[in-house]
């Protein structure tokens, strides 16, 4: 009979555990189920967003759809934890105190996530240009979150944090369709300027690479100790840049020298003042 009546107090208890708090299980369990649903719709709408846009980089997409995510299965957690009678209040207040604490010691590292938010969507390089920033040179080879990676021009990988190089100035040097090639030819005092000028023009018009429009540049710069300096200026597509340079500076040469236009080393005339004759 004693075994009989533990069982019966126990189906009782049961019943009235079932009955106090049946109807908050189930609550919880629809509120965890929508909140999952709704949590899982944000995150993918946002992220097709981005993918569709051509303004945010997928990245960033990603970074933003992970945020809605967790921020909305956090409220589902608080409205869970209330159906049970507990209290919330307390529970966003150490909510509130960890995510501060979390940012005092992660201050540096969420300077650098800012620094790569603000890299993506102002876009001041992509991925393949040639930039030169916080005291390195190199080809882009990523951007995430944290870091930008580069490739130097002997393709040494170089990871700069974001923060270097958001702070600093980006010179972008394929940022622009278009590169001008400046040259400086010394000539010497007996020979033709105009000469020499039309001698770099013809090279200049061979090279189909070479725009006409700006049209090339002639001009004596500066008249040196043992040279005529001439100043050659020429437009041409940003990826013919070094090409161009180092094809003409080649070919300059060599047509002077065809030409019999002298390319003088440099010279110092030193005068005795107690020579004797």
């Amino acid at each position: 009979m004693e075994l009989e009546q533990q069982m019966a107090d126990a189906i009782d208890a049961g019943i009235t555990v079932l009955t106090s708090y049946g109807l908050s299980v189930v609550g919880a369990i629809l509120i965890f189920i929508i909140g999952w649903v709704i949590a899982e719709w944000v995150s993918g709408s946002i992220r097709r967003a981005a993918q569709k846009s051509e303004r945010i980089d997928t990245t960033l997409g990603s970074f933003f759809a992970s945020i809605a995510r967790y921020s909305v299965l956090t409220f589902t957690l608080i409205a869970v934890l209330s159906r049970f009678g507990v209290e919330t209040t307390s529970f966003v207040a150490l909510l509130g105190a960890l995510g501060l604490a979390l940012g005092l010691a992660l201050q540096g590292t969420l300077g650098h996530i800012a620094s790569g938010v603000m890299l993506i969507i102002f876009r001041p390089f992509k991925i393949g240009d040639f930039v030169d920033t916080a005291g390195v040179a190199g080809t882009v080879k990523s951007i995430s979150l944290f870091t930008t990676e580069l490739a130097t021009g002997d393709n040494i990988q170089v990871i700069v944090p974001n923060g270097a190089v958001w702070g600093s100035m980006i010179k972008n040097f394929s940022g622009n369709a278009t590169r001008r090639v400046d040259l400086v030819m010394g000539i010497g005092y007996g020979s033709s300027i105009d000469h020499a000028i039309k001698t770099m023009g013809d090279i200049i018009g061979a090279d189909d690479r070479i725009h006409g429009d700006p049209a090339p540049f002639f001009a004596v710069g500066e008249l040196a100790d043992s040279s005529v300096n001439i100043l050659v200026r020429v437009w041409v597509n940003a990826p013919d840049h070094w090409g161009v340079k180092c094809d003409l500076t080649k070919q300059f040469k060599e047509a002077f020298d065809k030409a019999g236009i002298d390319i003088p080393f440099p010279q110092t005339v030193v005068h005795h003042a107690n020579a004797q004759e």
